[in-house]
């Protein structure tokens, strides 16, 4: 995957989380803002997976 995969990828999971969250909040639903947060995570991992290919000239 590439760099810029990587990071498309991270940010939509990042707005996937964090509209979980919110939902979560407003429902006040405990395991959506779990879920919610673990997206956002992954999201996160995913963008500095990105940066990382980049620093790499996508050798990694």
């Amino acid at each position: 995957m590439g760099e810029l995969k990587d990071k498309a990828k991270g940010i939509g999971n990042e707005v996937a989380g964090n509209a979980k969250q919110m939902t979560a909040d407003a429902t006040d639903d405990p395991s959506l803002d779990a879920e919610g947060k673990a997206q956002e995570r992954k999201g996160e991992a995913q963008n500095v997976s990105g940066e990382i290919k980049g620093a790499m000239g996508d050798k990694v």
